[in-house]
């Protein structure tokens, strides 16, 4: 009888072991049916990308950061691989971009891959993508300086310029009041030609000139006085020192932050008492904070996956379109359902070639988008919508990134035209197969869903 429980014990416990390991594999983050593709691109300065950032294709969610290699001279970049879910490689082409972006204002850095010109060929595995490097604050505020001191030059040059003018106009002012004088009191060869009575005349003359060339060089005398006073009214030169002084005492007080901050930091690397600096131990506990984390997040995607706790997270929101595949998306209850309001629009009717060879909106598909809204009344505005982009391109590659494409100038169509909440509508490509129980086993277009919950 002993040995019979015990078989029976062996039994269970190697069953539940067996069903515990299958439901880790299904409901895993690392996904066990799920193929990725590896890329590298390069940064001069990774901005806060570490490995196991997260990695965006066309803002849905495609994988994440593996691995980082250091250069090995200060002139080298950074070399990042990535993994890119398969399902999404074919919207990364061979002139895609790299860029860092961030989650709000102070949020996670993250790595954007922007797809790809439809006439552009899919870029293979191992391929290095181009990057753009961030902007950083610090380089808007030296270019602020810099524009400062340019407009502080300008008006130095500005004052030196009127103070000779007007030194120049102050002595011809001068030099004709004596010449004046001296012609009334008979001094010099003037004096002795005005007592000449057949030179009077002429003299005269002369005079009058004379007073009319003073009077021309009173009223530039009070032009220019016009214009220094309202230079001296509106405090510019004084102005512009008070900022340059205030921009020199906030330099001062950074370089003695940053000398306190140094010798802190000197003080707080060094080695303890079994030799170790502290930039050691620092790394070694960000190590452990990194895989800590990387644990943690992929227990957690596991649980929002897991057969037992999926209903639970999509209840609270952490199941959200970006995350689905066209293939999860076809078997979803509530975006393959036929009883959710559905309008169906051919790309032939919608469509139209632009000047470089691309789609666009043509004058009737607008006009046809804008029937559909008028169609479905009020409960476009209540309930998620999305856009399902079809295309029946001969290669997948082709016909995924072409669908992507179509779906994305209806969405940015509708959010230009329509008071819709960004984050309410969403796009998903389907290449050329609608889901399943639709009257459409094939489509080339596009398809309006309005997620209604029955």
């Amino acid at each position: 009888m002993s040995r019979r429980n015990l078989a029976v014990g062996s039994f269970i416990i190697a069953g539940l072991t067996l069903f515990g390991l299958g439901i880790f594999l299904v409901g895993s983050r690392h996904e066990a049916f799920t193929h990725y593709v590896l890329l590298d691109t390069e940064f001069a300065d990774l901005d806060g990308i570490t490995k196991g950032s997260k990695v965006q294709v066309a803002g849905m969610d495609a994988g994440q950061v593996t691995k980082i290699e250091v250069p090995q001279s200060p002139n080298g970049q950074f070399r990042v691989q990535m993994k890119v879910d398969d399902q999404l490689h074919g919207l990364v082409r061979t002139d895609s971009v790299v860029t860092v972006d961030t989650e709000g204002v102070v949020g996670d850095t993250f790595l954007t891959i922007h797809p790809g010109s439809p006439n552009a060929g899919v870029a293979q595995a191992d391929s290095v993508l181009q990057s753009k490097a961030p902007i950083t604050l610090s380089d808007l505020l030296n270019h602020g300086l810099g524009v400062m001191s340019d407009a502080d030059a300008t008006m130095k040059q500005l004052g030196g310029k009127l103070n000779v003018s007007l030194d120049g106009v102050n002595s011809a002012v001068g030099n004709a009041n004596d010449l004046l004088v001296g012609l009334k009191e008979g001094r010099g060869t003037a004096g002795m030609f005005l007592r000449d009575e057949n030179m009077a005349a002429q003299i005269k003359e002369t005079m009058a000139s004379v007073q009319s060339t003073t009077s021309n060089l009173n009223q530039a005398s009070v032009r220019v006085n016009s214009m220094v006073t309202d230079v001296q009214q509106r405090q510019l030169p004084q102005k512009l020192d008070e900022t340059m002084s205030k921009i020199s005492s906030a330099t001062s007080q950074a370089d003695a932050t940053i000398s306190q901050v140094r010798q802190s930091l000197a003080q707080a690397l060094g080695p303890d008492a079994n030799g170790v600096t502290a930039a050691q131990n620092i790394n070694e506990t960000l190590s452990n904070i990194n895989a800590a984390t990387g644990n943690m997040a992929e227990d957690t995607e596991a649980l929002k996956h897991n057969f037992f706790f999926k209903g639970f997270f999509n209840q609270r929101g952490y199941y959200t379109l970006a995350s689905l595949s066209p293939q999860e998306y076809r078997r979803s209850k509530l975006f393959g359902s036929a009883r959710s309001p559905r309008a169906w629009l051919e790309a032939t009717s919608l469509f139209q070639h632009g000047p470089n060879g691309t789609e666009e909106l043509s004058p009737e598909g607008k006009r046809s988008i804008d029937t559909v809204v008028a169609s479905f009344g009020d409960v476009i505005f209540k309930y998620p919508i999305v856009i399902e982009g079809y295309s029946d391109a001969p290669m997948p590659a082709d016909a995924i990134s072409l669908s992507y494409a179509r779906a994305q100038l209806v969405r940015n169509y509708l959010d230009s035209r329509y008071p819709f909440v960004v984050k309410n509508v969403g796009v998903m490509p389907l290449s050329a197969t609608p889901p399943p129980e639709m009257q459409h086993d094939h489509w080339s277009g596009i398809c309006i869903l309005v997620a209604e919950k029955k």
